[in-house]
């Protein structure tokens, strides 16, 4: 069998031990995936959560994955909330994006190796349980190997081991030696649709004291711009709102910019108050926030009357970096 049609021939590792060892290389590497409903993130790429597939080649200059026939190209259009991520190949083909994206800065990686991926990924705690054997199932696929062009480079990647670990603790293991001192840590990830949070006893999580609410940033954008609209007839972007929240103030009208900034403040009010509705008093214990949407928000939630002592993870991909280290010590 000719070397450069080996690949496509065989599904499974097994045949490739078969060839001869200076035929091909199997390379094993580690790459952590945050599967965000804004973003996707792994510990070094952040790219936003959304996807075109077309049947023909983009146009030249485009970034494209080929992957069983079909053309995917990222968008900034996102992918519609989904509790559960594995009811179609769509989260699938953006982890392949996620993979290919590292690999891409990786030299060591050459067109002729065979790719073995171990894939930390993770879930909100409260769907843990539930959801993490069929996330684990679905992103593994068996073990098969496929062929990945990616803007015209070929990788042969096969999915290796797949485990699943809880957001906002992942992200808090990136600071554990200090919450292990701690009597009682309460983790808040603002995310894109959700915001999640999960108390910890110094160090340990505690999964009866969790939550995933439908409150993330997108939420807020959506309440905001139709609230301008109503109001001033004036039509904001989500890129409108971070230009405010970021203090760009200048390029809008006064009126807006404080309707804008008053509606943020709702949010956060709320968002705490909600979680003091469910028994978290997050005056009493240590709140650590995480993620993108906390860091958007970190001016208003610093202003609230409802926290003691706090701190912010400012790295977005603190979860993603969370599942690798997790994954090492598993």
């Amino acid at each position: 069998m000719k070397k450069s049609c080996f690949v496509r021939k065989f599904c499974v590792q097994e045949k490739y031990k078969e060839k001869r060892r200076d035929d091909f290389m199997i390379k094993k590497v580690r790459i952590a995936v945050d599967h965000g409903n804004r973003n996707m993130k792994t510990c070094s790429q952040v790219f936003t959560t959304g996807l075109t597939i077309q049947d023909k080649k983009p146009a030249r200059g485009e970034k494209f994955l080929f992957y069983e026939g079909k053309y995917y190209v990222l968008s900034e259009n996102r992918i519609p909330y989904q509790r559960d991520k594995t009811q179609d190949d769509r989260f699938f083909i953006l982890t392949l994006f996620a993979i290919v994206k590292e690999l891409e800065e990786n030299p060591q990686i050459q067109p002729e190796d065979v790719i073995q991926v171990d894939l930390p990924i993770g879930l909100p705690p409260k769907h843990y349980a539930e959801l993490c054997e069929r996330y684990e199932s679905y992103f593994k696929r068996q073990g098969k190997i496929y062929d990945i062009n990616y803007c015209g480079s070929t990788y042969h990647i096969t999915i290796g081991e797949v485990m699943a670990f809880p957001q906002d603790y992942a992200a808090m293991m990136t600071m554990i030696e200090k919450l292990q001192q701690i009597p009682k840590v309460v983790g808040i990830d603002i995310g894109g649709f959700t915001t999640d949070y999960l108390l910890m006893r110094k160090g340990n999580p505690d999964m009866e004291a969790c939550d995933s609410m439908e409150k993330g940033v997108i939420t807020m954008y959506n309440k905001i711009i139709s609230g301008i609209n109503s109001e001033y007839d004036i039509l904001l972007e989500e890129s409108d709102i971070d230009s405010i929240l970021q203090g760009n103030t200048e390029f809008y009208e006064e009126a807006v910019v404080r309707m804008t900034e008053g509606m943020v403040q709702d949010f956060v009010k709320d968002l705490l108050n909600s979680i003091r509705e469910r028994g978290i008093d997050t005056k009493a214990a240590y709140t650590v926030f995480i993620g993108g949407g906390a860091k958007l928000l970190s001016h208003f939630l610093e202003q609230s009357d409802r926290l003691g002592k706090y701190t912010f993870i400012e790295d977005i991909s603190a979860n993603a970096k969370g599942y690798d280290r997790l994954f090492q010590i598993m």
